[in-house]
Parts: structure tokens; C-alpha cells; sequence
């Protein structure tokens, strides 16, 4: 019995490190690939002029296939939803989002403190009707 003490209370030590550890695994390949997609939009604007037109979520955008190469847009990606390309959409001119994640509000604040301002209501990265945006311009 007291080893299954003991083990219980390792178990309740280990779990929230655990979580933590998932939650920055899982914000870090989201951040990896957030900067791909926005590379890959960046280089089909340079290259033809101008951005691919607005796309529904999960549905790679016209003429975006040879920029996105091997990149899991159909997908559902780390954070539980879906790539969505919005081209002035949400008051921006152009911008990747994450449509609908499974990601709680804390976990989303986490990712914008790493690579923005840390204010999910403005700056390059905010929140959007059911997603979030990191605004390319």
C-alpha cells in the first residue's frame, strides 16, 4: 500500500510537468510552422505580384501548392485546427490563421508572448472570430 502511496504522488508531481512539456512541444511546432506558411505567402507575393485570393480553412489556396511543398496545410495542425489563408480578411491585408483550435486562451497568450506583444487584441498576431491571425501586412 505504500508503494502505491508513493507512486501516486509521483504520478501527481510528474502530470502538470508533463502538460507543460506537451503544451510548449506543441506551440513550438506550431510557431515552426506558422513561419513556414507565412515564408512560403511572402515568396508567392514576391514572385507573382501579389497574394493568392482568400481561401476556406484547410483548403490549400490556388497557385499555393509549389510555395507550400510538403507543408501539412490540410491538415489539423498542433494546436487542434485548421491552416486558413485570409487576404484582407479581419482588417488586414494578408495573414495566416488557425482556425478554430483546440488550444485553450492560456496556451494561445503563451504563443503570442513569444512572438509578439503578448496582447492577444492587437498586434501582429490576435485573436479573430473562431481562430486566430498572424498578420503578414
Amino acid at each position: 500500500m505504500i508503494v502505491v502511496a508513493v507512486l501516486g504522488v509521483l504520478v501527481a508531481i510528474a502530470m502538470p510537468a508533463f502538460a507543460k512539456s506537451r503544451m510548449s512541444a506543441q506551440n513550438g511546432a506550431y510557431i515552426a510552422n506558422l513561419r513556414a506558411a507565412k515564408n512560403a505567402f511572402l515568396q508567392y507575393c514576391i514572385e507573382r505580384g501579389n497574394y493568392p485570393a482568400d481561401s476556406t480553412p484547410g483548403i490549400v489556396p490556388a497557385g499555393m501548392e509549389p510555395y507550400l511543398g510538403r507543408f501539412p496545410w490540410t491538415a489539423v495542425n498542433s494546436l487542434g485546427g485548421r491552416w486558413d489563408w485570409d487576404y484582407r480578411q479581419f482588417g488586414c491585408v494578408a495573414g495566416v490563421s488557425v482556425y478554430q483550435p483546440a488550444a485553450s486562451q492560456e496556451q494561445m497568450l503563451r504563443i503570442d508572448q513569444t512572438i509578439d506583444d503578448g496582447d492577444l487584441a492587437n498586434g501582429a498576431f490576435r485573436e479573430r472570430s473562431a481562430g486566430f491571425i498572424s498578420i503578414i501586412e
